[in-house]
């Protein structure tokens, strides 16, 4: 066959059709969309139209005390906080600051727990189960109340038991758990550990899903068990080491509710608790500036993406998935 026949073929062959949709299909997806529809509309009404409000709101200059007197500004709620506002930076720098100390330590607890709980010589381990994942139903508010109770200097059960070994940890000379702005990042880090019981049980799924076969395979070559945890365990359950990184970290740039409960909207100590999230309060709902509120959420919201980003950049260097 030449060429120029090869050509007319082509030509002619017939072309493929658009599938048309018969009636029982339209049928059938009208039932799909009717379904999906509660979630669609909300959706729209809950999520995308607040958003695209907000963003709006970031370009106003708009007080909620007066809200008649909203103008529009441009980009001069952006100007300020990008260059004019140090609070915005320094927020940033405590939030980041602690998210580069809590969530190292609530990844590493979080990985050891769920080995110990996927341990088979732990006796009663499905009761340790229930008991590390049941402080994550609590809520939260409630459970920050408790701590803030346990903590307390003078009458809080921490401080009584260290008062026990001798150390003076009771009184106005004793351990100030919240008080303290050294003492700041430990102490909110205890408290985040009680509620990683979801970390936990994505972890502990995580190794239970590691073949068997592997860690036989290592065992009858001769290596030990801390051998196979750290070249079998940790490489298999990278990918929900991952997941958990990811979700940790945006978590914790709207860090808000421990600090919130525990210390207000002040800073204090120091300024060891004034986080993004607790300045972004007080501009949006304190001051009534809403205006200015809705760019400080549309930065952060910039900022964790761009975190995200890179997080997700970085998982070919050493998130290990069995397909690939």
């Amino acid at each position: 066959m030449t060429f120029s026949d090869a050509i007319s073929e082509s030509r002619a062959a017939p072309r493929l059709r658009r599938a048309t949709m018969t009636d029982a299909d339209k049928r059938e997806a009208k039932i799909g969309l009717a379904f999906v529809s509660p979630w669609l509309i909300g959706f729209l009404i809950f999520y995308a139209v607040p958003m695209v409000a907000s963003f709006v709101f970031s370009l106003l200059d708009y007080n909620l005390a007066t809200p008649e007197d909203a103008s529009l500004i441009g980009l001069a709620n952006w100007q300020r906080l990008l260059f004019d506002d140090p609070n915005v930076w320094q927020g940033l720098w405590v939030t980041t600051k602690f998210a580069l100390i809590s969530l190292p330590i609530s990844l590493a607890s979080a990985f050891f727990l769920a080995v110990l709980l996927n341990s088979t010589n732990l006796i009663g381990r499905n009761l340790f189960r229930t008991l590390f994942f049941a402080p994550s139903l609590v809520p939260f508010v409630a459970s920050v109340l408790i701590w803030g109770q346990v903590l307390n200097p003078n009458t809080g059960w921490v401080n009584r038991i260290i008062e026990w070994f001798g150390i003076n940890a009771v009184g106005l000379d004793g351990i100030r758990w919240l008080d303290t702005p050294s003492l700041i990042p430990f102490t909110f880090t205890v408290i985040g550990i009680w509620g990683i019981g979801n970390a936990i049980l994505i972890t502990l799924a995580g190794l239970q899903g590691i073949p068997t076969a592997l860690e036989e395979a290592a065992q009858i070559d001769g290596a030990g068990y801390w051998r196979r945890l750290w070249t079998i365990s940790v490489p298999m359950v990278t990918p929900v080491i991952f997941y958990n990184l990811v979700l940790g970290a945006v978590g914790l740039l709207q860090y808000f509710l421990q600090p919130f409960v525990l210390n207000g909207t002040s800073g204090y100590p120091e300024g060891a608790t004034n986080f993004f999230m607790i300045y972004f309060y007080k501009q949006a709902f304190d001051f009534a500036s809403m205006g200015y509120g809705a760019a400080l959420a549309w930065f952060i919201f910039f900022f964790g993406l761009a975190i995200t980003i890179i997080l997700f950049g970085t998982q070919k260097y050493w998130v290990y998935y069995a397909a690939e």
